[in-house]
């Protein structure tokens, strides 16, 4: 029997683990996951890898070394995160090969602490990219507004980009925009386009959980009726954007020489509210050269129980588009949502950023 994960890829949705730890890797787990469950990449970020390090028997020996060496909390969380990225993209190698680096891919993002300084930001990503050393492995910058250029900056120079923290429709325009002005300097600069490789990730759920609570404050039979609904409808005319994109003149002459397209990424697909279905951000956002990156609570419920039924997004604009014009008309601001979210988003990457490195403060203390 095809599982809903098989459908889902043969849908051609590529399945990517949103978690990624030492144990995971050591114990076989993850291994496990791409042969039954098709996860065929992995993403990370600071909250993931300070979970990872709270639990961190398997992180006690290199800890103890790091401590004897006498390296700064900077430092050695710099080096526990890139070890365990390049081993997870020695494990994913043989899918980024089979699929021409389109998959197998592995995301670490830079210290979200210099989301608001492009230099620093492109400078941070060279850093990852030369450290992993390792060609499936994506550099995450937020998609701020100040994280544009360096967005641009680093595709220019050859390094794969994974966009985080999307939430606007304007703002995944600007994102399209960079990574093509990104390839058209890396053209310049000589680069083989062919192995330059982009993800925008456009969060969902969060999305949700901001409109409806203003919705359940506005409290109509209407305004209760559009719960559930505007994380989907803004995600599906995100994939409008990007099949617009392809249409145009400048992606067109990209295209021939050698660019690969920038996928839409679908994350924050885990559901929050416990009213809607458990893979809604799942079934609904099937769609081709997508990828959905779920945490594992999500990846085993879609491998339980989800109904995929083949392409859920092609054809659902109009209306996608009528349900947020139905939430505007209910006095909820499209844009004072979205600039909260990516505020909030900053702000949890930092607070996450800062407990890690607490924690592996904590750790050297203890080991020397």
């Amino acid at each position: 029997m095809t599982t809903p994960t098989q459908k889902l890829s043969d849908a051609g949705v590529s399945i990517w683990l949103d978690d990624l730890s030492r144990q995971r890797l050591t114990s076989g787990n993850l291994q496990e996951l791409i042969d039954t469950k098709n996860v065929v990449g992995v993403t990370t970020n600071p909250t993931i890898f300070a979970a990872a390090l709270a639990n961190g028997e398997s992180y006690r020996e290199q800890v103890a070394a790091l401590a004897a060496e006498g390296v700064s909390v900077d430092d050695a969380v710099f080096r526990i995160t890139t070890d365990d990225v390049r081993e997870a993209c020695d494990l994913f190698a043989p899918v980024a090969e089979a699929t021409q680096g389109v998959d197998g891919r592995v995301s670490i993002e830079v210290d979200p602490r210099l989301a608001q300084d492009a230099d620093a930001t492109a400078s941070m990503a060279q850093k990852l990219s030369q450290t992993i050393d390792r060609p499936n492995a994506l550099i995450k910058i937020p998609a701020t507004e100040k994280g544009l250029p360096s967005i641009a900056a680093t595709i220019a120079e050859g390094i794969s980009v994974n966009v985080t923290l999307i939430f606007s429709l304007e703002r995944y325009r600007g994102v399209i925009n960079a990574y093509m002005e990104g390839l058209e300097r890396a053209l310049e600069n000589g680069k083989d386009l062919s192995t330059i490789h982009s993800v925008a990730s456009f969060f969902v759920s969060r999305v949700d959980t901001e409109v409806d609570k203003r919705l359940d404050a506005v409290g109509s039979a209407e305004a209760v009726s559009l719960k559930g609904k505007a994380g989907l409808a803004n995600a599906r005319l995100a994939y409008q954007v990007y099949e617009q994109s392809l249409q145009t003149e400048r992606w067109k002459r990209l295209a021939s020489a050698g660019a690969n397209p920038q996928r839409p990424l679908w994350a924050s697909t885990g559901v929050k509210d416990p009213n809607l279905p458990d893979t809604l951000y799942v079934t609904e956002l099937v769609a081709p050269n997508t990828v959905n990156t779920m945490p594992e609570k999500t990846l085993d419920a879609t491998y339980d129980h989800a109904d995929v039924t083949g392409d859920t997004v092609s054809g659902t604009y109009e209306d996608s588009a009528e349900v947020l014009d139905a939430v505007a008309r209910q006095g909820v601001s499209y844009r004072e949502v979205v600039e909260l979210l990516e505020t909030e988003g900053l702000e949890k990457f930092d607070k996450s950023w800062e407990e890690l490195l607490e924690t592996v403060r904590t750790a050297l203390d203890a080991a020397s």
